[in-house]
């Protein structure tokens, strides 16, 4: 009897996972405690649900590693990319979706694909060996029950961090006298972005509230060990009083036209949210504020003293496993190989990273029901060096979540030029040559798959 795949989770990594699989002729069952138990940060009982921001960063495919990403999913027939680009909104050079146009058409594809079926139920044991073959998909908001069942399993080694999620802002409450449109450096189309500038000592009078402010508690178990690339907005304050104007309110790039000879010290951008643009979401303004002190304090930014808010920010716990200590070369768990694990529980991080690892898994276990010898994507490539940083030994101890970056691709040092001569590339130029290695490579694994 051919085995049937089970997929845990139906976020990113668990949809991917699933189409891939089924696209290969598998039959999958998708297990999602969603709708009848819900997380501490999920909101709809859609598929592929993204409860942080609304963006899957830059889209530049010759300069971008998460821009290159996006493309070698492209390629890849990737359900997550396809739902994204039909449901895109305006955001400069980044690729960004109205939230839940795009969970609803994930939704959708997958439960009209013929070799899918839905199971909604609360996974809580470990899954037997009963033939069949499983993909632990259930991410960073994986349930209690789950997480001590797979703690049981792999002697307790995991690692939590923390992961805030940023306001929404209904843009009808911004005060356009203050506010303007502009996208930085005049990147895209110039409405993109809503921004609100601050003097020096609007500035200062910010951070200082931010430093005062009643943050929610942690529980006396609890450690909080945040991921660098989401940091609450109060954290960052915390680590220097500049340190916000040399992070997400960097004023560089944008002009106010309320006051053109006069720069602002700082800038507060909102992001388009929804199809509408009905919804502003506050970029870089993850927290973990209480409710009342973000309504408070964000208020004082100009052009949002009246602000309403369609969502405040909140926290939430994210768990990872040691990934290059429990999984093999294809995700399997060593000890269990008909269990696989895929998405932001293995240790990567960010949207895209986790469904380009759900691709993966879902492709390596295919090949493993249909008695195919799977192929490694080039380490070249994004998706390669994704699955490299899951299998990185150098420091176990340390292991940590990683975005996809240009560090963690073998290095271009240079080239030959047509004289037999060395020539080092910098900048912008090595970042082009690693995104047409990758491409190039990536369409040659595609070519043999």
């Amino acid at each position: 009897m051919t085995p049937i795949l089970h997929v845990i989770g139906a976020g990113l990594a668990g949809s991917e996972a699933a189409w891939q699989a089924a696209q290969r002729g598998i039959s999958v069952v998708i297990h999602e405690m969603r709708p009848k138990k819900t997380s501490p940060a999920h909101k709809t009982a859609y598929c592929a649900e993204l409860v942080c921001s609304n963006s899957l960063r830059s889209d530049d495919c010759e300069h971008n590693a998460v821009g290159l990403m996006h493309q070698e999913m492209r390629m890849g027939k990737s359900l997550i990319m396809q739902c994204a680009d039909a449901t895109k909104v305006p955001a400069g050079g980044a690729l960004a979706v109205d939230r839940e146009r795009f969970a609803a058409m994930v939704t959708d594809k997958l439960k009209k694909h013929p070799l899918i079926r839905f199971v909604y139920e609360e996974v809580t044991d470990f899954p037997a060996n009963d033939g069949n073959l499983y993909i632990i998909a259930s991410g960073p908001l994986t349930s209690n029950a789950l997480i001590e069942a797979i703690l049981r399993e792999v002697d307790g080694q995991t690692l939590n961090f923390f992961d805030a999620i940023a306001p929404v802002v209904y843009k009808d409450s911004i005060d356009f006298s203050k506010a303007w449109y502009q996208s930085r450096y005049d990147k895209g189309d110039k409405f993109d972005y809503i921004n609100c500038p601050m003097s020096k000592e609007e500035y200062y009078l910010f951070v200082e509230a931010l430093l005062k402010a009643e943050k929610v508690e942690f529980h006396d178990f609890e450690k909080a060990e945040y991921f660098d690339g989401c940091l609450p907005i109060e954290v960052m304050a915390e680590r220097g009083l500049e340190t916000l104007v040399y992070g997400p309110m960097k004023p560089v790039g944008l002009t106010n036209p309320h006051q053109p000879h006069q720069k602002p010290y700082a800038v507060v951008q909102l992001r388009q949210d929804n199809q509408e643009d009905t919804l502003r979401n506050m970029v870089g303004f993850q927290t973990k504020l209480k409710y009342g002190e973000q309504q408070r304090i964000f208020r004082m930014i100009p052009g949002l003293e009246k602000a309403e808010f369609a969502r405040l920010g909140g926290i939430h716990k994210n768990t990872f496993i040691k990934s290059p200590l429990l999984l093999d070369h294809t995700l399997r768990l060593k000890t269990k190989p008909y269990i696989r694990f895929a998405g932001q529980i293995t240790g990567c991080e960010g949207y895209i990273e986790s469904a380009s690892v759900g691709w993966l898994s879902g492709y390596f276990a295919a090949c493993e029901i249909l008695g195919k010898e799977p192929i490694l994507p080039p380490k070249t490539t994004a998706f390669g060096a994704m699955l490299g940083h899951l299998q990185d030994q150098t420091n176990i101890e340390n292991y940590q979540p990683m975005n996809i970056n240009f560090g963690i691709f073998p290095t271009i040092q240079g080239e030959i030029t047509t004289n037999g001569k060395f020539r080092k590339i910098k900048g912008a130029e090595r970042k082009e040559a690693y995104c047409r290695r990758a491409l190039e490579d990536f369409k040659n694994w595609m070519e043999k798959l």
